[in-house]
């Protein structure tokens, strides 16, 4: 048996003792009221299946023989072979109850003998009686009959309907006997019921009285000195009360105060050194909105400054370009050339730029935008690229998502431009737009077949001005699919390229089912 620490008995254990005790002793009495509920249920069933029958089969047996006495007395009056009939019926009536009577009782039951008995004196009066009489009928007449049938024939009938009236007696007399039985043992059941119910009220009060003393007493205590350290008395020491349980829980919580005391002050510490830390980065954070914001306005400004002069050393650079064109030496050509190239390049470069800067700050709210509509401008768009190519674009149906129908256009041209543009050499183009539904947004997909990327180039192509070839052998200013993912995440979704496809390339993008709140008031807010 579990002890405590200074060898007092523990809660645990204390309550173990208590429901092994009650519960041998309600072992006890239910193995008890077991024996005595069979008991009393034999009483029962012997009342309902045999006694009972047996009464009822002697009160039958009784009229059957009476109605033989009668059929045979009226035969030997009238002669006629129809009075005669009930005391047929009758013989064969006393074989079926004789037979059920004696099935119902066993072989030392002292009631077999009297049934037995009872047989044999019907049989007799009707071998010495009742058959004669009849016989004597059928022979010589009505009066040969009725002579049979004199007081001493009487007699032994009466003789046998005493027996049978004594038979009935003697199953009164074991139903009466049985039936006492029974009311004893159910005294005794209703008794041992009655015992179980106090010891269980017994356990319950004993049980109650010592949870109060060792459990909620203790517990109370406990809990008012724990509120008194949660209100701030962290040097209070806390009372050890109680069983060995409580105790133990009691040194618990006094232990858990002292670690908790003595971290205070590097907790009061730490808030401070992280109030001051959050206030820097909320500075931080701060500037580095207006940075951004002013790094936006100043790619804007500054595209839009280079616009005007560009334009005028473009056209001045062509004008060169066809009026001297063959005047000058060959290498004066040659440097006009890399003039115009390089303004054009640079008018490209500036132009992307601004509709990278854009994004986000011009805005004319999110609509409803068929995306299969969108497609349709989108083939339009590329179609000379495509005729080039001698490609083919395809798409399957599209949804319907919130958004803004040109910066979505203005997507899917890059991506299908590029697709057009990194082809494989001697192959034609194929491109394929398709759109499923996964986890409560879009996934967009752009499949073609062309040179297909690495994967360890997978994020740097998304990167603004990032290129992984020459602009001599693939043309253009690496800034198209930065602008793609700007659009994407702009929308609320996400942009990658899949690098488990067999052949080509498969870029993915996300886009939401339902719209987010509109983006427009937030990009002019950040943008003035």
């Amino acid at each position: 048996m579990t002890v405590g620490p200074v060898g007092r008995l523990t809660l645990r254990a204390r309550v173990t003792l208590l429901c092994v005790v009650v519960g041998g002793l309600l072992a006890v009495l239910a193995g008890g009221a077991a024996l005595v509920a069979r008991a009393n249920q034999d009483h029962i069933d012997t009342v309902l299946t045999q006694v009972g029958p047996l009464r009822a089969d002697a009160e039958s047996l009784l009229t059957v023989l009476v109605d033989q006495e009668t059929g045979v007395r009226g035969y030997a009056v009238s002669g006629d072979p129809a009075d005669l009939e009930p005391y047929r019926q009758g013989v064969a009536r006393e074989r079926q109850l004789l037979d059920h009577m004696l099935g119902l009782t066993g072989p030392d039951d002292p009631l077999r003998a009297q049934i037995e008995a009872v047989a044999d004196q019907s049989q007799q009066w009707r071998d010495r009686v009742a058959e004669p009489a009849i016989a004597a009928v059928e022979a010589d007449g009505t009066a040969a009959g009725q002579t049979l049938l004199d007081d001493a024939a009487r007699q032994r009938f009466d003789t046998l309907r005493t027996d049978v009236d004594q038979l009935q007696a003697d199953i009164l007399v074991v139903r009466d006997q049985v039936a006492a039985d029974a009311r004893g043992t159910s005294r005794t059941l209703a008794g041992l019921l009655a015992v179980a119910a106090a010891v269980v009220v017994l356990a319950g009060v004993v049980l109650l009285m010592s949870l109060n003393r060792l459990v909620i007493g203790p517990v109370t205590g406990l809990a008012a000195q724990v509120r008194q350290v949660a209100n701030g008395a962290y040097q209070r020491d806390i009372a050890n009360v109680g069983p060995p349980e409580l105790a133990a829980l009691a040194s618990d919580v006094d232990g858990m105060r002292r670690k908790i005391a003595a971290d205070l002050a590097e907790v009061r510490e730490s808030r401070e050194r992280v109030e001051w830390v959050n206030s820097q980065l909320q500075q931080q954070a701060e500037e580095l909105v207006r940075s951004n914001r002013d790094l936006e306005q100043f790619a804007y400004v500054a595209s839009h400054d280079l616009q005007e002069p560009l334009r005028k050393v473009a056209s001045f650079c062509q004008l060169l370009q066809r009026r001297y064109a063959g005047q000058l030496d060959a290498r004066a050509d040659q440097y006009i050339a890399f003039a115009v190239d390089g303004a054009q390049r640079m008018q490209r470069l500036i132009n992307d730029l601004l509709a990278f800067s854009r994004i986000g700050r011009v805005t004319s709210g999110f609509t409803e935008v068929d995306l299969n509509k969108v497609m349709t401008e989108v083939a339009g768009q590329t179609e000379a690229s495509r005729e080039y190519a001698g490609g083919e674009l395809t798409w399957s149906q599209l949804p319907v998502i919130p958004g803004e129908e040109p910066l979505l256009t203005n997507l899917l041209v890059n991506l299908v431009s590029n697709a057009f543009k990194f082809r494989q050499p001697q192959v034609p183009p194929r491109v394929e737009i398709s759109a499923r539904e996964l986890d409560g947004e879009w996934e967009i997909s752009c499949r073609d077949n062309g040179i297909g990327i690495e994967a360890e180039f997978a994020d740097k192509i998304f990167v603004i001005f990032q290129r992984l070839h020459s602009k001599d052998a693939y043309p253009g200013t690496g800034i198209g699919l930065a602008i793609g993912k700007k659009i994407v995440e702009y929308h609320g979704g996400r942009i990658w390229v899949d690098t488990q496809v067999d052949e080509g390339t498969a870029i993915r993008f996300t886009l939401p089912v339902t719209a987010r709140p509109d983006p427009a008031s937030a990009a002019s807010a950040d943008g003035g």
